[in-house]
C-alpha cells in the first residue's frame, strides 16, 4: 500500500499533489454554475464542490477559491443575488470541462463552448438549456475558511427543474437516468450507476 505522510505531502510537486488530494477524497458532484454580470455578460463555470446544506429551508453550498484573483462567478452572484446550478451530463461533458479555461471577463463561456443560455420563469441568472437537472438559487451568505482563505458560499434553492421520469414517488431523484456525471479530481469524469436503495438505518436492523 502506498502511504503519504504529512511531511511527504508537503514535499510533493504542486500539480502532483493537487491531483492526489483532489481525487483521493472520492467522487464529487459535477455542476455548471451560471451567472450574469451587471453589463449583461453571461458566465458559466464548472464546479465540483457543491454540497447539500439543508432541506428545510432548502440550502446548498460550494467552495470558492481565495479572492486573490478575479472571480467572475462570485462578482456576478453578489451583484444580482442569484445563480443557477446545472448538472453536467454525458452529452455535454467536453463543453462543460472547457468552461474551466480562463476567459476574459467580457467573454461568455456559453458562446465559447456552444452551450445555450436559457432564462426560465423570469429568473435573472441563465440556466444551461442542455442540462437535464437545473436549480435556481439566491445568494445568502459567504463564510471565510481561515485555514486557506477559501469561501463557503451558501445559496437558497428557489427553483428545481427535472424530468418527470427520473423522480420516484417518494421524491427521490434517480440521477443515473439523467446521465448525471461525477467528477474525479480536476479532469476526470465518471458515469455512476445506481446499485440499490437501502431502508432507513435503525440500530440492530440490517437491510
Amino acid at each position: 500500500m502506498v502511504h503519504y505522510s504529512r511531511s511527504d505531502l508537503d514535499k510533493l510537486p504542486s500539480r502532483f499533489k493537487s491531483n492526489l488530494i483532489n481525487s483521493c477524497t472520492g467522487y464529487k458532484a459535477c455542476n455548471l454554475l451560471g451567472t450574469v454580470s451587471k453589463e449583461g455578460t453571461t458566465n458559466l463555470a464548472i464546479f465540483n464542490s457543491i454540497i447539500h446544506i439543508g432541506s428545510n429551508p432548502a440550502l446548498l453550498g460550494f467552495i470558492l477559491r481565495p479572492l486573490t484573483v478575479r472571480r467572475d462567478t462570485y462578482e456576478n452572484l453578489r451583484q444580482n443575488g442569484c445563480f443557477t446550478v446545472n448538472h453536467v451530463n454525458k452529452s455535454i461533458m467536453e463543453k462543460a470541462h472547457q468552461t474551466s479555461a480562463k476567459y476574459e471577463k467580457q467573454i461568455s463561456e456559453f458562446e465559447k463552448t456552444g452551450l445555450t443560455a436559457e432564462y426560465i420563469d423570469d429568473f435573472q441568472a441563465p440556466y444551461v438549456k442542455e442540462s437535464t437537472i437545473k436549480l435556481g438559487c439566491h445568494y445568502e451568505n459567504a463564510y471565510e475558511i481561515k485555514e486557506n482563505g477559501c469561501l463557503l458560499i451558501i445559496g437558497s434553492i428557489h427553483h428545481i427543474y427535472l424530468p418527470e421520469n427520473i423522480q420516484h414517488t417518494d421524491g427521490w431523484v434517480q440521477l443515473d437516468k439523467a446521465q448525471t456525471l461525477s467528477g474525479v479530481g480536476l479532469d476526470g469524469y465518471a458515469l455512476p450507476e445506481l446499485l440499490t436503495r437501502l431502508a432507513y438505518a435503525r440500530p440492530d436492523e440490517f437491510n
